[in-house]
Formats: structure tokens, sequence, C-alpha cells
């Protein structure tokens, strides 16, 4: 639409209230409890914050306001829409989602992540998404199991 027909300061104004919408993956929505939970709060936080822009008078700073926090209820409200709560895994005989795996790489370095949903994944804090590509190569291997991802070798050295 024209900035011409709108209220808008200018045409800066009208683009800062139209924030492209957050992408969203192709990959199954799979959670955790802890992920979903995690979803509903951000939606929560999202909502909060949009109302609260909603209340501003100046009508081309609510605009401004609540543009971030609708684009994130738009999201967050399709990812509690799209989520699949998965069960906790019933064995630890093989690396699944929901699992936390620890593994030694060839140079000797020991990590460890809990492999989850692509919203809760967070590797600085020990978790990985499990569409990422060390996930996906540790599914379904047990421990004692290599594992080659590019030019380094991965050992499976625990699996909780």
């Amino acid at each position: 639409m024209s900035v011409a027909f709108t209220k808008e300061d200018s045409a800066e104004t009208a683009a800062e209230t139209m924030l492209p919408d957050r992408p969203i993956s192709a990959a199954p929505n799979l959670v955790t409890a802890a992920g979903l939970a995690a979803l509903q709060t951000q939606f929560d936080a999202a909502r909060a914050a949009y109302d609260a822009a909603s209340a501003i008078e100046d009508v081309n700073e609510r605009r401004r306001q609540g543009a971030a926090p609708l684009r994130d209820l738009r999201y967050f409200a399709e990812r509690l829409r799209t989520a699949q709560l998965m069960a906790p895994p019933a064995s630890t005989d093989v690396v699944a989602f929901g699992h936390t795996v620890t593994y030694r790489r060839d140079d000797g370095v020991v990590q460890t992540y809990a492999i989850v949903g692509e919203d809760e994944a967070d590797p600085a804090s020990g978790s990985m998404s499990y569409v990422a590509p060390v996930a996906q190569r540790l599914a379904g291997k047990a421990v004692g199991e290599f594992v080659e991802l590019g030019e380094r070798e991965l050992e499976i050295i625990a699996i909780a």
C-alpha cells in the first residue's frame, strides 16, 4: 500500500511497521515438554508486549512498538499449532530425540548435548536441534560407536 494513503509520518515509519515473518523450518516441529512450555511462555510474552504496544495513543508509535511483538505472535502461534510433543525416550540403547549424548571428538575434546527441538536448541547451553548435522549423524547409534562428520570422527561415550 502506498504511504500516501496511510497516516504514517514517512515511508521509514511504514517500513518499521511491516516486518517480514520469522522463517519457519520445513522440518517437523518436534518438541520436548520443556520446549513446549518455553514456546507457550514466549507466546505469552509476545502477547503481553503486543497488548502493551496497543495501549499507546500515538498511532505511529503504536505501530512501531507493536510490529515486532505481532510478528512474534504469528511465529509462536504457528509453532504451538504445529508442535509435536515427543515422549521421553524409553531406553538409552541408541541416541534419539530427547536424549543427552556425550561424545569424544578425535582431537580428544569431550562434548555433551541434549537433542531437542529447533526452537529450544541452544548449543552454548548444551542443547542442539535434532536437525543439526551432528544430531542426525548420532541418531540411532549406541555407546562405543563411531560417527564420521566431515573430517572429524566422534565416539559416543554416554547416552542419558
